[in-house]
């Protein structure tokens, strides 16, 4: 939980991870939030290998989150444990794996059954989960909304700039200039 000021403040979006493998996916999630004045927790709990653990934090978690981003590889069972606990939206991140690229991860996040749904993301698409998961709050935050509008204008801003640079120097200098 969070705190400030002595008193407990609602964390909106709960981030877990399986294994400490899967930080640096994950930190980009939470950058995203960061940047856009979310508040969120982040811990890593193993489904598998500590399900008390896990089954005592995902019940509890619909006093702390109103969405929830899990990643997770391999087999993948995170998010969707998470979905069939926790009533509220639950983002999935499927973590590119040696053995088969990632797309058993996505496979395993994708399809869950009828009635437990988790939004996927991309293999190893911890921004875009953190970007869903704001906008998902941004439905009843309406400073939120506006933080979501200036980040795309940002986004938009950037390509602009991009295209204008490609303009001016060609296609050959503006390559020679990325490496």
């Amino acid at each position: 939980m969070l705190w400030q000021k002595g008193e407990p403040i609602m964390a909106k979006v709960g981030i877990v991870m399986g294994s400490d493998s899967d930080m640096p996916i994950m930190a980009k999630a939470a950058e995203i939030l960061d940047g856009l004045g979310i508040e969120y927790e982040m811990t890593i709990i193993s489904a598998h290998r500590e399900p008390d653990i896990f089954f005592n934090w995902a019940k509890s978690a619909e006093e702390r989150f109103q969405v929830i981003i899990a990643g997770a590889g391999k087999a993948a069972h995170l998010p969707g444990m998470c979905a069939a606990i926790f009533p509220m939206p639950v983002i999935g991140i499927p973590m590119k794996t040696s053995d088969l690229g990632g797309v058993d991860s996505l496979y395993s996040i994708v399809q869950m059954p009828s009635g437990i749904p988790v939004a996927t993301v991309a293999i190893n698409g911890g921004a875009n989960a953190g970007i869903l998961a704001a906008k998902i709050l941004a439905t009843s935050d309406p400073a939120l909304l506006g933080r979501l509008k200036e980040y795309s204008e940002k986004l938009k801003q950037d390509v602009v700039k991009k295209a204008e640079k490609l303009e001016q120097v060609g296609y050959q200098a503006y390559l020679a200039s990325m490496k």
